[in-house]
């Protein structure tokens, strides 16, 4: 009968220590890898489509028109006070303008990485903290003076060489004027 009970608690100590133990095993293990960067727990800020003037001496020569991305934690995104949205679009607004070095004129000395980093550097400044970790380009284009004043002209050529649609039939007869009776 000894046997059976040196037997049975030798079982839970046994079962308890390897229960431990694999606890310890998996807790160490979780900790010591960090969570990938881009798989989890940010959320995805996707802007409206924002078209700044771009300006050499003094007048303008087309407009930037970008759609970003911008990557944050969420729980720093709830605690502004300011629409996200708004708070994005101001900085990136007051980064163009006060970065003579981003030239998107001249397409072939344009450093997109320069222009992430540069915006996400400067929201993080503003904010005083690390809300932006990442900003991916989802649209760029650049439209000249030219450009668009060639795309309207189009469109107003496209619109007079439309037909003419008739009148509809009661709106033609209210435009006739009624026939006079001849007095008697």
């Amino acid at each position: 009968m000894i046997k059976f009970i040196v037997a049975g608690l030798w079982l839970c100590a046994v079962t308890i220590g390897a229960v431990f133990y694999s606890f310890q095993w998996s807790g160490a293990k979780a900790s010591a890898e960090p969570p990938p960067a881009l798989l989890g727990g940010l959320d995805y800020v996707k802007t409206e489509v924002l078209s700044v003037p771009v300006l050499k001496q003094g007048s303008i020569v087309g407009y930037f028109l970008a759609q970003l991305v911008y990557t944050v934690e969420p729980e720093r995104l709830k605690k502004l006070s300011v629409p996200a949205d708004t708070l994005f679009s101001d900085e990136l607004y007051s980064y163009l303008f006060s970065n003579p070095s981003v030239d998107f004129t001249e397409t072939k000395k344009l450093d997109l990485d320069q222009f992430r980093n540069g915006v996400r550097e400067a929201i993080n400044k503003r904010l005083g903290e690390e809300l932006i970790h990442d900003v991916m380009i989802d649209q760029v284009d650049f439209l000249s003076k030219e450009e668009i004043r060639n795309n309207m002209l189009r469109r107003r050529l496209a619109d007079d060489q439309k037909p003419a649609t008739p009148e509809p039939k009661a709106a033609a007869a209210e435009q006739q004027p009624a026939e006079e009776k001849p007095a008697h």
